[in-house]
């Protein structure tokens, strides 16, 4: 069961961090072409937690899987 957990939110985590990390590196680049230095740290603070977090997902899964490994080898 920790396998198919860690295989699960290793895919959750790698989709949220690659799809909001994405999104948020485009408007960086387009408020920072805009010249406006406050406008930048806007798509940092709304993109960067959903980021984070699915890099967060993404090391707990592979936590997950690591375990499940070691429980199945022979001892």
């Amino acid at each position: 069961m920790k396998g198919f957990f860690g295989a699960v939110l290793i895919a959750i985590g790698l989709l949220v961090a690659g799809l909001c990390g994405l999104c948020t590196g485009f408007f960086f680049l387009m408020f920072l072409g805009e010249g406006e230095p406050s406008s930048v740290i806007l798509p940092l603070l709304l993109g960067g937690i959903p980021t984070l977090t699915g890099i967060g997902l993404f090391q707990w899964g592979r936590s997950l899987l690591r375990q499940a490994r070691e429980d199945e080898r022979p001892q």
